[in-house]
């Protein structure tokens, strides 16, 4: 139960509660509460122990489930898509997950130069007529996208 608790979040409540209750009562709070907190951890070994008697074998067979269900809990969306509709097979994934053309998401583009150089023309191509400068390509469209 308080597992996750550590000395920096103990000492913490011990001084909330020297300021609540003061250091007269607060060792016989301390006391209370440990003694509770046993008293609950018996009630609870001994309802586990009970029930386990009761159900003799049949109560392994109710905690599969529970285990299945504790790691699913730890899966992320993907994982648990790709174990139970796709039987393991990330390939439909990766396929969806690719661009349709160029490189691939992520990857590094190379920058273009800052200063033209000697291969660069310094004016814009001219297109097929040859009547002015190029129009340029238009953007990638993925009819499938919108």
């Amino acid at each position: 139960m308080f597992a996750n608790v550590g000395w920096g979040e103990m000492m913490l409540l011990v001084l909330i509660g020297l300021v609540v209750l003061g250091p007269e009562r607060l060792p016989g709070a301390i006391r209370w509460t440990s003694g509770a907190l046993r008293q609950a951890r018996d009630y609870l070994n001994n309802a586990t122990t009970q029930i386990r008697q009761d159900l003799g074998p049949e109560f392994d067979d109710l905690r599969e489930p529970l285990g299945e269900l504790n790691k699913l809990r730890g899966m992320t969306p993907r994982a648990a898509i790709t174990k139970h509709l796709l039987d393991g097979d990330e390939s439909v994934l990766k396929a969806l997950t690719e661009p349709l053309d160029g490189p691939p998401i992520g990857s590094a583009v190379p920058a273009a130069p800052a200063v033209p150089t000697a291969a660069m023309p310094l004016t814009p191509p001219a297109d097929d007529d040859g009547d002015g400068p190029a129009k340029p390509a238009a953007p990638r469209f993925d009819p499938d996208a919108t």
